[in-house]
């Protein structure tokens, strides 16, 4: 859910931006124009007008050399473009960027938990228009998903269904059956989510549509309870809180890259290259399988449960490579081979 002041500061920041687009050509056609004569015709204060003009001082073409920067000049309180840095040409898109922008709009508009799809479309419909042969290649969005499996997700959230589903949960390493009552579905992190009432936990869950197995509309409409809320996912889908279970781990030079993608509550420096990383996770069965999935760079160094299942399960699987496997049956030197029934030409000792 967005929040006003999100909302005004965006809307505050494009109606800034296409001021500034519209500042360039129309001082363009009144060199020498009175600061307070512009204001008036652009409906903004003349200390706004001023505020513009500086931030154009510091736009231009790539490189933002002096050569590169929209320039003016000052005469006392009347403002002259000196260089416009091409922005009073129209806008004309080469092929490749006629494409990329068609591209993106396709995959916006397949996006769950685009609200107003139709404004997507109708964008999406005037460029291919006005870019006619440019777009004409065949080209195929497909999201990082089940795509099919995304349609029938989406189909009944906007239908008001509830939902039957196979659910594979990575954490617990588990498959359960369940059913909820789809809020909305969602894209985090380029995956597809479907935000929903689950009714066997009894609280708003969030479902990876590439971990569900399958799923059932059910003839029932969805039945959200009152005291149901939609996560806010400004940060992610994982939540670290206080509650959950620490781990340390003593991490090398060459599986520092974890601290980027996972969010970590401290990282300190070890003895040599090792860093002391200290982060939250949803239970120690996942950090077991977490662990035994990076390279042998990382150790635990806290809790001694945690470490005390690596090590087991590291023992483990080095045990059951040691065991030979038993030798297959030798057939007598006089047996002829089988003939493959792929290939009946093939026949005994043929190499």
């Amino acid at each position: 859910m967005t929040r006003p002041a999100a909302r005004s500061g965006s809307r505050a920041s494009a109606d800034r931006l296409a001021r500034l687009l519209n500042l360039v050509p129309y001082l363009l056609a009144r060199p020498g124009i009175e600061i307070a004569e512009a204001a008036g015709d652009l409906g903004v204060t003349e200390r706004q007008l001023r505020e513009d003009l500086e931030l154009l001082w510091v736009c231009g073409l790539p490189g933002y050399g002096p050569g590169d920067l929209i320039d003016m000049a000052f005469d006392g309180d009347r403002v002259t473009i000196t260089y416009d840095a091409g922005i009073d040409r129209p806008l004309r898109l080469t092929p490749d960027e006629a494409l990329a922008l068609v591209v993106a709009l396709r995959m916006l508009a397949e996006t769950p938990g685009v609200t107003n799809r139709e404004a997507v479309e109708r964008a999406l419909a005037k460029i291919e228009d006005a870019a006619g042969d440019l777009v004409a290649a065949p080209v195929e969005v497909r999201l990082p998903a089940d795509t099919r499996q995304v349609a029938q997700l989406r189909a009944a959230v906007e239908s008001g269904r509830a939902l039957r589903i196979t659910y594979y949960t990575a954490a617990r390493d588990e498959t359960t059956e369940r059913v909820v009552d789809p809020l909305r579905m969602l894209m985090v992190g380029g995956r597809a989510y479907v935000e929903a009432w689950c009714r066997r936990a009894e609280a708003v869950r969030l479902f990876r549509a590439d971990r569900i197995d399958a799923v059932t509309e059910l003839a029932e409409r969805a039945v959200v309870p009152p005291q149901a809320r939609p996560h806010d996912l400004t940060e992610g889908v994982f939540r670290p809180s206080p509650d959950l279970p620490l781990i340390t781990l003593r991490v090398g030079r060459g599986e520092r890259w974890l601290t980027e993608y996972y969010p970590c509550e401290r990282v300190e420096a070890g003895d040599g290259d090792h860093w002391l990383v200290s982060m939250r996770v949803t239970d120690l069965g996942w950090a077991r399988r977490f662990v035994l999935g990076l390279g042998p760079d990382v150790a635990v160094v806290a809790p001694v449960e945690l470490a005390e299942q690596v090590r087991a399960a590291a023992v483990a699987a080095l045990d059951a490579y040691a065991t030979p496997m038993p030798a297959a049956p030798r057939e007598p030197a006089d047996t002829p081979r089988a003939v493959s029934s792929a290939n009946p030409a093939i026949t005994a000792g043929t190499q």
